[in-house]
């Protein structure tokens, strides 16, 4: 490890200019490429404490030996060389975005003598017309085999069109009128170019007017009695519109745009792009990649459009990308986007309509890339083992935690306050074994007090069990057949016990689990926290966290345990808050179902006409008979709404909603036109 001050330049040698620099390993391997408006005030950021630097950049700087630097004109060429040496040296410290397939495109070699239609993947070659890309390559073939009717453009390989050319017989494509066949000449080669730049043109949007023209030959065809022919252009017609309907519009005013989104967490970050092409999504690719530097959205953003367009030129570029966050600086990054183009191109936030709801179906895919990335890694069995053993080394357990149990608290404010326990066992989500728990012992916000509880209920619940089924008496480890097993086979609750404790928190809410284990005599289950903030993990007793290595398996197992905890105790903690929400005073009323309730309402139309009712008729509801309806209108009585209120201003007499008829319960106010989400801040 190196000291940075024993590289670091003096202040007076560095231009306080544009440029870019290159930090350096012992090895003299580029590790870390950046660009900045004044090299100056940039550099000086990276050779301060090592106590104030971000953990990435900290390692960053102690890995490298040296730094160097090149001064340019302007932040666009800073951008562009920024660009290029990320190609050339591949730093490992840089966001690097990966593809996890190769995407296909729809390819059309216009720098061929008989243009061919086919499926691409790869490096872009000059002369070849691109569209796309797709996500799967079927989906370019259906496509295709659509449009070869109205457009028989050549598909066949090199070898295939020699060998039609040597025999003098097409391939079965042009039998069937799906080619023009020129390999035997029976279109010139000027017909056949026209006839893939028709193709293209289609591909590229401009529909309309070659439909126009076709339904215009069909009338003509078919005033001239000439109905074989009309019949030929109908399924023309209809076999373009087939082929547009896979690509439905999307945005009504033809925009040619790309559309931008990112899905991040702690460690890694998703993009997705759509491609939208005369209003319509001509194609959809994705990147993940681990965040290895300190980055923010609008850094992220910059990397991936540098991704996308740093290859490209013209129309490739589209006159419009929507992003969800900016760079910052902007200027540099549209400037160089109009440069790649050769007009100008909008660089911008969508806040509103059609493009703004397009953007959220952009996001919502990204979600799913980042999920389904960290699923697939869970999912593999070497990847689960090495995990396992990395915590147990990290963590210096004496073997790979196969069961562990992690708890999450939730709350709004202070109200509703639960907890969840969520069980992997062997690197996999077990969900019959989750668990959820209300505070019960105090009222109000206290994350560590509640960790407290929820910990002691659930190992009490333990020591029970392990009492019940003998395992103490004998001292035996080893239970007997069924002990932990219910008569269905299913185990109890509660009755395995886990390896590892992980909380969702830092030092406080580790100290606080540690110590309910203590007070049951529980010294054989490890603890540990892992806090959102660095992703660090704590143990108890320990004044510094373990911090795992950025790439470590461990550390993104770990991560998806805390992270599904949390979705848990969410979802319990809306649920109960939902409820309450709807709470009336018929839920009052002992033995009463949701079906009678419904049915009381139903017939009355509201809870103040059931209030006004008589026991009789309350017995006229099917279901209710005399001692329930005696209850139902007791219950009502004790449940009376206040005198009403009267406005002092006017005179005028307010009326009040009826418990239970309202979205809230009875004398909580609910802030009108506020969405429920935003009226306190869920944890």
């Amino acid at each position: 490890m190196a000291d940075p001050s024993s590289y670091r330049p003096k202040p007076g040698q560095i231009p306080d200019s544009p440029g870019v620099y290159r930090f350096r390993d012992e090895h003299r391997r580029v590790i870390y490429v950046g660009k900045a408006k004044s090299l100056r005030q940039r550099l000086a950021n990276y050779f301060q404490d090592l106590a104030g630097l971000h953990p990435r950049t900290r390692s960053m700087v102690t890995t490298a030996a040296s730094v160097e630097w090149t001064v340019v004109s302007t932040e666009v060429e800073a951008l562009q060389l920024e660009y290029s040496w990320i190609k050339e040296y591949d730093p490992r410290f840089n966001v690097k975005y990966r593809d996890d397939k190769s995407y296909p495109y729809l390819a059309v070699t216009m720098n061929e003598d008989f243009p061919r239609v086919q499926v691409m993947r790869g490096h872009k070659k000059k002369g070849v017309r691109y569209f796309g890309p797709y996500a799967h390559a079927w989906a370019i073939r259906d496509t295709v085999d659509l449009l070869l009717r109205v457009f028989p453009v050549r598909t066949c390989s090199a070898g295939v069109f020699k060998n039609a050319s040597r025999t003098g017989r097409p391939c079965l494509l042009g039998y069937i009128g799906k080619c023009s066949a020129p390999c035997v000449e029976r279109i010139s080669a000027d017909d056949h170019r026209d006839l893939a730049e028709e193709f293209c043109d289609f591909m590229a949007g401009r529909t309309g007017a070659y439909l126009r023209r076709l339904e215009q030959q069909m009338a003509q065809a078919a005033d001239e009695m000439e109905y074989e022919r009309a019949a030929r252009l109908r399924d023309d017609i209809e076999a373009l519109r087939k082929a547009m309907e896979k690509n439905a519009v999307v945005l009504a005013d033809a925009t040619d745009a790309d559309l931008i989104a990112v899905a991040e967490d702690e460690l890694e970050a998703a993009v997705q792009i759509f491609h939208v092409r005369g209003g319509r999504v001509r194609g959809q690719r994705g990147w993940v990649t681990d965040k290895v530097e300190e980055i923010t959205t609008g850094a992220l953003v910059e990397h991936a459009l540098q991704q996308l367009y740093g290859e490209e030129s013209g129309d490739a570029v589209p006159k419009e990308v929507l992003v969800p966050a900016l760079p910052d600086p902007v200027e540099p990054v549209q400037e160089w986007l109009t440069g790649r183009r050769g007009s100008a191109v909008s660089l911008r936030v969508p806040q509103r309509g059609d493009k703004r709801a397009l953007m959220e179906t952009v996001e919502r895919n990204a979600q799913q890339a980042l999920v389904l990335h960290k699923t697939k890694r869970a999912s593999d069995l070497t990847t689960r083992s090495r995990a396992l053993e990395e915590i147990a080394e990290a963590l210096d357990l004496d073997s790979a935690p196969l069961r562990i149990e992690c708890f999450d608290i939730s709350h709004l404010q202070g109200d509703d306050v639960v907890a969840s326990m969520v069980v992997f066992e062997d690197g996999l989500a077990r969900k019959s074994e989750y668990r959820r728990f209300q505070i019960k012992s105090f009222e109000g916000q206290d994350d560590v007090r509640s960790m407290h509880e929820v910990i002691s209920r659930r190992f009490r619940r333990y020591l029970a069990e392990k009492e019940r089924t003998g395992e103490w008496a004998d001292g035996d480890p080893a239970l007997p057949d069924g002990a932990l097993t219910e008569e269905d086979g299913r185990p109890k609750r509660f009755a395995y016990p886990p390896q590892l404790i992980v909380v969702d928190g830092g030092q406080p809410q580790v100290a606080a689990a540690r110590r309910a284990l203590d007070e049951l005599g529980i010294d054989d289950i490890a603890v540990c926290g892992l806090a959102k903030r660095l992703e660090e993990v704590w143990l108890p007793d320990d004044d510094d966290p373990v911090v795992l290595p950025r790439t470590s398996e461990g550390l993104y197992l770990l991560q998806r345990v805390r992270d599904e905890a949390h979705r848990f105790a969410i979802t319990y903690q809306r649920s109960k808050r939902a409820k309450r929400f709807r709470a009336g005073p018929l839920d009052d009323v002992p033995g009463l179902g949701e079906t009678r309730k419904q049915a009381l309402v139903k017939h009355f139309g509201s809870v103040k006409r059931l209030r006004a009712a008589t026991i009789e008729q309350i017995c006229e509801v099917p279901g209710i008979g005399r001692k329930t309806a005696e209850t139902i209108a007791a219950a009502l009585a004790e449940a009376a709404p206040p005198a009403p209120a009267v406005n002092t201003a006017t005179g005028e007499i307010m009326e009040e909603g009826e418990p239970g008829d309202t979205a809230g319960p009875p004398g909580e106010p609910v802030a009108a036109g506020v969405p429920e989400e935003r009226r306190g801040q869920e944890t």
